[in-house]
């Protein structure tokens, strides 16, 4: 695992399965002390954390209380590491299923219900419609149904925003719209989320 992300790219190959990543993760900062990824968080196991500051590729700003132990040498488990490089943030969003739901905020476009989503195609293909940004949008299923092979005019439903291209910071912003399921009290001076604060 640890070779796999190295050889791909050290500094931006996350791992994205909640198993590897059950004990002790960490996050991982650019050199400007943002997160590189919203969604998923970015996040390495423990082990490639512990690696690159070994290798001198990061800055370990928190740890947790754990200890591990090689023969030669005992290290404090970093909860919070900081890329000494600084990583260009992809300009291009790719256009997948789970980003067009992450655009659309995990809502139908057209009722505005969470859940049991599929995409829909706003004009549709059999009309000449292409599979693009601009033109799908996530949709519950019963508004799919609802409006078929039909234009929006002929289907006399609207859309909630028009459909467009996402930028990688509106990802960002709406990655921070939907904290993981987990997060460390040692983060929390690192992340900004979209979050009501109570008065």
């Amino acid at each position: 695992m640890l070779d796999r992300v190295h050889h791909d790219d050290f500094r931006t190959g996350f791992v994205r399965e909640p198993s590897a990543l059950k004990h002790y993760p960490a996050l991982v900062l650019n050199a400007d002390f943002r997160p590189l990824s919203y969604y998923p968080l970015s996040l390495w196991p423990w082990q490639e954390a512990i690696k690159a500051a070994v290798l001198d590729r990061v800055i370990v700003a928190a740890e947790y209380d754990a200890v591990v132990r090689s023969q030669r040498a005992e290290f404090r488990i970093p909860s919070v590491v900081v890329l000494k490089d600084y990583v260009k943030p992809q300009k291009r969003v790719a256009f997948t299923r789970f980003n067009l739901f992450l655009r659309d905020e995990f809502c139908c476009q057209y009722c505005g219900s969470k859940g049991d989503l599929t995409f829909d195609h706003v004009l549709p293909r059999s009309r000449g419609g292409v599979t693009s940004w601009d033109n799908v949008v996530a949709a519950c299923s019963p508004c799919n149904l609802r409006k078929a092979n039909k234009s929006l005019k002929q289907s006399g439903m609207s859309l909630r925003k028009a459909p467009r291209p996402p930028t990688a910071e509106d990802m960002q912003r709406a990655g921070r719209r939907f904290p993981p399921n987990y997060l460390h009290d040692s983060w929390a001076d690192f992340l900004y989320w979209d979050a009501e604060l109570e008065a």
